[in-house]
């Protein structure tokens, strides 16, 4: 690391201050002065204009145009035959799980290095996560960490995968793409086909990441998107499952839709369901953000290029994509030395009016979870200690570009 300045304040933590402040300055020529959100929206299109025509046409709720239209273009941008919208991007990999084949008491690998949601869904189904351990450069499950879990705990008798040391099944598997960095999906793909393991996609961060000229949640059988507040574009609350199987994609309608059997005025459902649908408002959003995000898209780059640039010299490592991959660059990532540097940066950051956050906690370390298998988590638990999120919001200065 280059040159360093030391300040000690009372009894208080030593502060690396010219790292830190070069990390400050790169946040302020990106990004202006403080207070810095880590992620805000971006509402500089047609919203309003939607919104008012969706409170016009009084379908307001779960049925109206924007839902459809909503849906039809996402499912047009990622390269899906079908795409059904959800109200959060929970809910979605919930009847994922369901349509893939999870039940209660089932076994489902996913990684520790992972936002809550991945492991709450899990949970819905009653079913168990097995944690295996992901790559420091995608930040995402590791294919070579898979393969050696499957071998060493895994047989597949007549096309079904069984857990040996827990004698339960094992119905799917849910990579992460997180921060929008793609994951080794392929070879990931690849080793669940070996061994007869439905893949789900959780890629609610990278809406805009590709694999080649593929996007991420093509992969697997189903994968879920996410629209909450904070994501690349955002439809406040919403979430999307997204398939090429037409049986899988009604299904997912029906279930979301609380399983209510269509008719023109009767109200009959023929299993439990869930009161899942985006609300029309909603998708009103959605359908203006997704005019607009090409163009976020580029914006996003030239910010995780300014990162790059300007913290080369620092001695931090800047989380990147793989050769051959194209992030969305959702939330730019570096990696600190220690979690020592990383707590002390995040307090002098976050006390200059910078919203830099850390890592999600692993999901093997909070309680409701802590019992599950794994693997070890050797790089999850490195990268936990050194990961931290910089402010990654489309400037203000830039907002021209994205105006209708």
């Amino acid at each position: 690391m280059s040159s360093t300045t030391l300040h000690r304040t009372g009894q208080g933590p030593m502060y690396n201050e010219t790292l830190y402040d070069t990390v400050l300055d790169a946040v302020s020529r990106l990004h202006g002065v403080p207070p810095t959100p880590l992620h805000r929206p971006v509402f500089r299109g047609r919203e309003k204009q939607l919104l008012a025509e969706c409170i016009d046409s009084n379908f307001v709720s779960s049925v109206g145009a924007m839902v459809s239209e909503f849906e039809e273009a996402v499912a047009r941008f990622v390269g899906a035959r079908f795409a059904v919208a959800t109200v959060n991007g929970t809910a979605a990999l919930h009847v994922a799980l369901m349509l893939a084949g999870v039940q209660r008491g089932d076994e489902v690998l996913s990684q520790a290095l992972t936002f809550i949601a991945t492991c709450n869904a899990l949970a819905y189904t009653g079913a168990h996560p097995v944690f295996v351990d992901v790559d420091k450069d995608t930040l995402g499950m590791s294919p070579d960490a898979l393969r050696r879990f499957l071998e060493a705990n895994v047989r597949v008798r007549e096309g079904v995968a069984w857990n040996i040391a827990t004698g339960r099944r094992i119905s799917a598997c849910v990579p992460m793409h997180t921060f929008g960095f793609p994951a080794r999906i392929a070879e990931i793909s690849q080793i669940c086909a070996d061994y007869s393991i439905p893949l789900v996609e959780d890629a609610a961060e990278s809406l805009g990441s590709w694999v080649g000229e593929r996007h991420t949640g093509t992969f697997g059988r189903l994968a879920t998107l996410s629209f909450n507040g904070n994501k690349i574009i955002t439809t406040g609350g919403g979430g999307m499952i997204v398939t090429d199987d037409e049986v899988l994609a009604r299904r997912a309608k029906h279930l979301t839709t609380t399983a209510k059997v269509p008719h023109l005025y009767e109200f009959v459902h023929d299993e439990v369901g869930y009161n899942y649908r985006l609300p029309n408002l909603n998708a009103a959003l959605g359908c203006a953000q997704m005019e607009k995000l090409s163009t976020m898209l580029v914006v996003k780059a030239d910010i995780a290029n300014g990162y790059r640039e300007m913290l080369a010299a620092s001695g931090l490592t800047v989380v990147d994509g793989l050769p051959g991959t194209t992030p969305n660059y959702w939330l730019n990532a570096v990696l600190f030395g220690s979690l020592r540097e990383r707590d002390e940066f995040l307090e002098y950051s976050n006390s200059k009016g910078v919203m830099a956050r850390p890592v999600w906690r692993l999901m093997s370390r909070l309680p409701m979870y802590s019992g599950c298998q794994n693997d070890g988590l050797e790089n999850s638990k490195w990268l936990e200690e050194r990961v931290v999120n910089l402010p990654s919001s489309v400037p203000e200065a830039r907002f021209g570009g994205l105006e209708a």
